[in-house]
């Protein structure tokens, strides 16, 4: 007899536990999915306590409250959950208790027998209806929720990127009215810029030419723009010294902008009679060949200043090598860092990185361009100060910094 207590007690309890597992879950909501252009629904409910791997809520979506309810999305119980969205749902604790679903599309049978897919509409009321099911049995929610989808003027989830956006770009507003007034603005000396002068001055005294080669991108690139407003100083000082200006391209559109920039040199210079546009040449356009065809210019005209500006690939050494070979001064610059080993090992100064990118603020003293790279050092010091800051909150376990910064 205490047997057969004994195993219905056990059968009790099973089926209670089952049972348990099949409870539908509380605090089910639905609305329009924020942050989005529209056409899109959430679903949110709170996880029972009861919840296993083999159980599985499913979204219906009916367009009247008679239904009938077709299939929009199926989340496991152990997935799903609003601490996956934060940028939808924030970063509070409690959101590891609650699942979420979006429904965007739904299945409706079709008349060949196959189902078709249907977008939800903007504007357009829906009822929804919230299923679990353990693979044997279904229990669903009673009643349907109501919600429609629209569009969001603003996506608050970005809020944070549209803060630190604006307070850089006034950031940089502000230090070019500061450079207007103020054209002498402190700026770290760049050895290399500073020794542009000497080097051209040295080329003067020898009676030979100077040669600015370019790097291997087009005028998309960002090196190569940069290396265009050096060229431009190049080419006023050379005019200025009555020196011969050579500059090789590898590409037609650097050198015919390149070309314009060195006879707006020479016209702001006053020696217009001087430029010579066969000086500013395509050496070639494959690689290896223009390598090849700098390294023979160098070796029968013998340059006394080389001056490497733009983005280098594999040809950076035999160049630079070539260029040092025949006791040429050199001045390199570039932000390729796979490069920049071999122009500092082989070239007298070397920008590296964002020199490059400086040099025309440093060298024309311009309030705008000054202003600007100003304004970004100041934003790079407060980056890496809360960098800094933010590290050691973390360390201590206090990382709601992060989500300041953090980019959605």
């Amino acid at each position: 007899m205490s047997r057969l207590l004994l195993c219905l007690l056990m059968l009790f309890s099973v089926a209670a536990h089952a049972q348990a597992d099949l409870l539908l879950p509380t605090e089910i909501r639905a609305s329009d999915t924020p942050d989005d252009t529209g056409g899109s629904l959430t679903l949110t409910w709170r996880k029972t306590a009861t919840e296993g791997p083999g159980i599985r809520y499913l979204v219906s979506v009916a367009e009247s409250p008679q239904g009938p309810y077709y299939p929009a999305a199926e989340v496991s119980s152990i997935s799903g959950f609003m601490t996956d969205a934060p940028a939808e749902f924030g970063h509070r604790t409690s959101n590891a208790d609650y699942h979420y679903a979006h429904v965007e599309t739904y299945k409706v049978p079709a008349d060949s027998g196959k189902s078709q897919t249907r977008a939800v509409e903007k504007g357009r009321v829906y009822h929804l209806k919230l299923a679990v099911t353990d693979g044997q049995r279904t229990v669903e929610a009673p009643a349907p929720i109501i919600a429609s989808a629209h569009a969001n003027w603003f996506n608050w989830a970005k809020l944070n990127n549209f803060i630190i956006g604006t307070v850089f770009s006034v950031l940089i507003l502000a230090f070019i009215a500061i450079a207007r007034r103020n054209p002498n603005l402190y700026i770290r000396k760049i050895a290399g810029l500073d020794a542009i002068d000497e080097a051209l001055g040295r080329a003067t005294e020898m009676g030979k030419p100077v040669l600015f080669i370019h790097g291997l991108q087009g005028m998309d690139s960002i090196s190569t723009i940069a290396a265009t407003n050096i060229l431009g100083r190049v080419a006023r000082r050379t005019a200025a010294y009555d020196t011969q200006l050579r500059v090789a391209t590898n590409d037609p559109i650097v050198m015919a902008v390149s070309q314009e920039v060195v006879k707006e040199g020479y016209l702001d210079a006053g020696r217009p009679d001087a430029y010579n546009p066969d000086h500013v040449f395509m050496a070639a356009a494959d690689q290896f060949s223009y390598a090849a065809a700098l390294e023979g210019m160098m070796t029968r005209e013998r340059p006394a200043t080389n001056i490497l500006m733009g983005y280098f690939y594999a040809e950076a050494l035999l160049l630079s090598e070539t260029g040092a070979s025949i006791g040429a001064i050199q001045i390199a610059g570039t932000d390729s860092y796979t490069q920049l080993p071999f122009f500092v090992t082989t070239c007298d100064y070397t920008l590296m990185g964002e020199e490059l990118y400086a040099a025309s603020a440093y060298l024309s003293r311009e309030p705008k361009l000054l202003g600007s790279l100003k304004g970004q050092d100041v934003g790079k010091a407060f980056l890496i100060l809360v960098l800094v800051l933010g590290t050691l909150l973390a360390t201590f376990g206090y990382d709601q910094i992060t989500y300041m910064f953090t980019s959605y």
